[in-house]
């Protein structure tokens, strides 16, 4: 899930074209997440690229976002107005999306309950931030036992997508973790770093692409 997040970070702060080829790779990122969300049914996926657009090093982007809203305002309007609150009701255990039309469910809250050993206060969940945390942390769990129940379901609801398609065994390879891993970290930092390592060396090259992009300004220039 986060090294796709950071794959999809790293394609959009790659793009050192002009701001407007920056804004229109922004627009594609945003219809993907769109498709994946109504069309494929797949939160997994979707929620993955919504990470990478709500990261810190993108969400800074403040030429970047403008031009998107100006020259695609409908992608802006989309991401801005729908599929932002949307991922927002899932994070927060709220109603999600059609069991007739879900392929892969929204689990990430649960994998992060589960894997949380202590609080993050630099990217607190929000069972971490809100009067009623207790109450979100029970609508995942039980949104975990009905995930359980369906698997049959979301299995026939894939099937019936993909249809027809024919998978590519060397583009498959490329979204497997292993692959994700020694591509962003290579094979010794992929096997010899913790996790903590490597996210937090990687965000400080985000951040120094974000800033290559669109240098911050100073106070003395306003």
């Amino acid at each position: 899930f986060h090294t796709m997040s950071i794959m999809i970070a790293v394609d959009i702060l790659g793009c050192t074209g002009s701001t407007e080829e920056r804004a229109a790779l922004l627009h594609k990122t945003i219809q993907l997440a769109a498709e994946l969300k109504s069309t494929m049914g797949n939160m997994f996926s979707f929620a993955a690229v919504m990470n990478a657009l709500e990261m810190t090093p993108i969400a800074r982007l403040e030429q970047t976002w403008m031009v998107l809203r100006q020259r695609h305002t409908e992608g802006a309007i989309l991401y801005e107005k729908k599929l932002k609150p949307f991922l927002k009701s899932l994070n927060e255990g709220k109603e999600g999306p059609p069991l007739t039309n879900t392929t892969f469910p929204h689990i990430m809250p649960l994998v992060i309950l589960l894997e949380r050993d202590e609080a993050l206060t630099d990217s607190p969940e929000p069972w971490e931030t809100t009067d009623n945390g207790v109450e979100v942390v029970m609508a995942h769990l039980e949104a975990a036992r009905m995930v359980a129940h369906h698997g049959g379901l979301y299995h026939t609801n894939a099937e019936v997508k993909l249809q027809g398609f024919q998978g590519r065994a060397e583009l498959l390879e490329v979204f497997s973790t292993e692959f994700q891993l020694r591509l962003l970290w290579g094979s010794r930092g992929a096997a010899e770093s913790s996790q903590a390592e490597r996210y937090e060396k990687f965000d400080k090259v985000l951040t120094a692409l974000s800033h290559k992009l669109e240098p911050a300004v100073r106070f003395s220039e306003l």
